[in-house]
């Protein structure tokens, strides 16, 4: 059992939902969930440069970057529309709600990605066991969801 990682997991997780009201309340002040965004990721690099500093890890080489596939570059979009999103939709369905939505939709393309073992995640197929956990996820989605 990975029981660190479990308990670091759910602690991301619940620093997640406290992002989308953090960020609800910038795109507020500022009037943009771009703006928001911004801010969001402009915080993030400096407290990631800091980590480097103290940790002592070199930056990457310019090789380095350039061995980067061109389609990898797109995990920094993904990242932007959670952001932005989560300025703008969070605050309109609620949070439980827009986490809830976001799992499931994570849930289901893991399955996927894992099911063929893409992107570098090990192969494991999709079984009846994986099937009824994304259900499970899907149908408190819909219970969260509801008015």
């Amino acid at each position: 059992m990975h029981t660190t990682a479990y308990l670091a997991t759910a602690l991301i997780g619940i620093a997640l939902a406290l992002q989308v009201g953090l960020n609800s309340i910038v795109r507020l002040h500022l009037g943009s969930a771009a703006g928001a965004a911004l801010i969001n990721f402009v915080v993030g690099t400096v407290a990631l440069a800091c980590a480097l500093l103290l940790t002592r890890v070199p930056l990457p080489s310019a090789a380095q970057l350039g061995g980067i596939p061109w389609w990898a570059w797109l995990a920094g979009l993904a990242g932007a529309s959670y952001v932005a999103g989560s300025a703008v939709i969070g605050p309109m369905i609620g949070g439980a709600a827009f986490i809830a939505l976001i799992v499931a939709g994570q849930m289901t393309g893991a399955l996927a990605l894992d099911h063929f073992g893409a992107l570098g995640f090990p192969e494991r197929p999709v079984t009846a066991m994986r099937l009824a956990g994304v259900a499970c996820v899907v149908l408190g989605v819909v219970l969260l969801a509801r008015e």
